[in-house]
C-alpha cells in the first residue's frame, strides 16, 4: 500500500560544513515519522539561489545569519521575494533583541538557537509543517517586549488599516494585550473582564486569523501590521 503521508522537503543554508552535517543527523533523529527530506545543502546565500534554480523548492529553508557574501537577512528577503511560500527556520547563535526582531519583521517562520536538542527540533518542525510559527523561549519573551512597548494603535499600510477597522475598541485592547507575556487571567483582570469572556475574544481572534495559538496570533498581527515591534 503507497504511503500516503506528505512529505516535507527541507534546504540547509550554513557555510559550516560540519553544523550542516550536525542538523542533518538532529533533522533525522527527530524525524518520528518519516517524514522530512533534505534536499540539498548550500554555504551561502548565493550558493542557494544558484541550487533553488535548477532543483526541486524545498517547503522549509534551515539558514544560518551569519554567511559570506549574502548575509541571513540578504538571503530572506530574497526568498520572500522570489520564493514566498518557502518557510524559513533561522538557526543561528545571535539572540540580540536588534537581530531577532529584523528577523521577526522579515517574515521568519521560526527562530532557534544553534546549541538545540533534538526536541527542539522536531518541535519546531512540527509545528512549521502545520503553518505554524516557533520560537524559542527568549525570542518569544523579546517579541513580547518589543509589541508592549511599541506602538499599537497606528497601522502602517492599507491591509492592515481595513483590518484595523473591522475591530472594536476591546478588540483593539486585547490583541495588544495577549501578543504580550501577559496571562489570560492576567488580561481579564487588566480589561476588568471574566475569563470567559477573555476566552470568547481568543477563539475569535484565532477563528478570523486562522491561527492555532498565541504566537501564531501574535505573528499575523506583526506581518499584517496591525502592532509594531
Amino acid at each position: 500500500m503507497q504511503n500516503s503521508k506528505k512529505q516535507y522537503n527541507i534546504a540547509i543554508v550554513d557555510d559550516h560544513n560540519l553544523f550542516r552535517k550536525g542538523l542533518i543527523k538532529l533533522i533525522n533523529m527527530a524525524d518520528k515519522d518519516n517524514k522530512y527530506n533534505v534536499l540539498f545543502e548550500a554555504e551561502s546565500g548565493e550558493d542557494l539561489q544558484q541550487k533553488l534554480a535548477i532543483k526541486s523548492l524545498p517547503n522549509i529553508i534551515l539558514m544560518d545569519i551569519d554567511m559570506p557574501g549574502m548575509d541571513g537577512f540578504e538571503t530572506v528577503e530574497w526568498i520572500n521575494k522570489y520564493h514566498p511560500g518557502i518557510s524559513i527556520l533561522v538557526i543561528s547563535m545571535f539572540e540580540s533583541k536588534e537581530v531577532i526582531l529584523r528577523m521577526i519583521r522579515l517574515g521568519v517562520k521560526g527562530y532557534l538557537s544553534k546549541d538545540i536538542e533534538v526536541t527542539d527540533m522536531h518541535a519546531a518542525l512540527e509545528s512549521i509543517a502545520s503553518d505554524e510559527p516557533y520560537y524559542s523561549d527568549v525570542v518569544t519573551m523579546i517579541m513580547a517586549e518589543a509589541i508592549k512597548n511599541n506602538n499599537f494603535d497606528n497601522p502602517g499600510n492599507q491591509h492592515a488599516n481595513s483590518l484595523f477597522s473591522d475591530l472594536g475598541e476591546r478588540e483593539r485592547e486585547f490583541l495588544k494585550l495577549a501578543c504580550t507575556d501577559l496571562t489570560y487571567q492576567q488580561i481579564a483582570d487588566k480589561m476588568s473582564l471574566s475569563v470567559k469572556t477573555i476566552d470568547g475574544y481568543r477563539e475569535s481572534f484565532f477563528k478570523k486569523f486562522n491561527v492555532k495559538n498565541r504566537v501564531g496570533l501574535a505573528m499575523y498581527a506583526v506581518r499584517n501590521g496591525l502592532v509594531k515591534l
